[in-house]
């Protein structure tokens, strides 16, 4: 398997664990915590700040994954994939790094390594851009 659908995989897998921690963490206080199923607010501010957070990364991670499978998708139909597999694993670690910072804090060192790590996915996902693109021509 290309690393670059390992990386795909990864992500969509990682956006999974962060809602199905969402799910249990809602589930349990459901269950156990006197809150009914529709009572919870999107954001999950309402439980705790760490639901809060937990909600924000997963929503950081879904917003992404799109944009980032289609990059992935168009490298591999066009024949493409050498260009996205050596950095793959780097955008996907730095993507979980990114969501595991928001987890721990929201404090400024921690907002600014949170956007350090975005611009890293962001700066690998152009640069795989412009060489598909520069390519098909």
């Amino acid at each position: 398997m290309p690393t670059s659908a390992i990386a795909l995989l990864g992500f969509a897998s990682w956006t999974l664990l962060l809602l199905m921690g969402i799910a249990m963490l809602r589930g349990y206080y459901t269950l156990f915590g006197g809150r009914y199923a529709n009572s919870f607010a999107v954001m999950g501010e309402d439980v705790s700040p760490f639901s809060g957070r937990l909600c924000r990364a997963h929503v950081n991670c879904y917003e992404n994954l799109p944009a980032f499978a289609a990059i992935i998708a168009a490298a591999h139909f066009s024949g493409q994939s050498n260009i996205t597999d050596p950095l793959a694993l780097w955008a996907l670690a730095a993507r979980i790094a990114q969501s595991t910072v928001h987890l721990i804090s929201t404090r400024n060192r921690a907002v600014m390594m949170r956007f350090s790590l975005l611009m890293v996915q962001w700066v690998i996902q152009v640069v795989w851009i412009v060489k598909i693109l520069s390519n098909l021509g």
